[in-house]
């Protein structure tokens, strides 16, 4: 059973490495998450929106949905949400901090992202937004959520290509599949003691 303590340190810790792999390593590269970050990262490319709330605005329609079929999703994602959505923007002057080349950029992002993510999702919390919908597919469907997330991902990238040059497509693909990857092993259940 996870405790509240828990959940809530797993929504900070989640929620700080979230803004960091966003502000300090996709920025920069105009790099882009998928679902509803990737989304919301779009909007402040072009438009110069906090990305965060942003994040927040977009997630509402899912967290409606969740209040009339999937309450008790609502009480585990909306504290994320907040937590992720503040952070994010609290962190946005990491966007100038961190001078990398871009392939590390994308594994240190794809990393802490997923890190975050899976750490949440481990803890029965998470940002809502795209791991919300992905819970409630992988529940209706048995599939692993990281996989449906990296499906969701998938789809809204290739949506946004046309935003993206060649090069941050390509890039924001590897970052997608590294968020993906690391997410599906924070996943894995822990071992017992024998």
């Amino acid at each position: 059973m996870i405790t509240i303590i828990e959940k809530l340190v797993a929504i900070i810790v989640g929620s700080f490495l979230l803004a960091i792999g966003i502000n300090g390593f996709l920025v920069p590269y105009h790099l882009i998450d998928g679902g509803i970050i990737g989304i919301a990262l779009i909007l402040h490319y072009f438009f110069d929106y906090q990305t965060g709330i942003c994040m927040f605005i977009l997630s509402v329609p899912l967290g409606i949905y969740a209040w009339l079929y999937e309450r008790i999703y609502v009480y585990t994602s909306v504290p994320g949400l907040v937590c992720s959505s503040l952070m994010i923007d609290f962190l946005s002057p990491l966007q100038s901090t961190f001078d990398v080349p871009i392939y590390f950029s994308v594994l240190m992002g794809g990393t802490l992202i997923g890190i975050g993510i899976g750490l949440m999702l481990r803890n029965e919390t998470s940002t809502g937004g795209t791991e919300l919908l992905a819970k409630f597919i992988s529940n209706a469907t048995s599939i692993n959520i990281a996989i449906v997330i990296f499906i969701i991902d998938g789809i809204i990238v290739g949506a946004g290509s046309f935003t993206l040059g060649a090069q941050s497509f390509l890039f924001s693909c590897f970052t997608i599949l590294i968020v993906g990857i690391i997410t599906s092993l924070m996943e894995l259940p822990a071992e017992q003691p024998t």
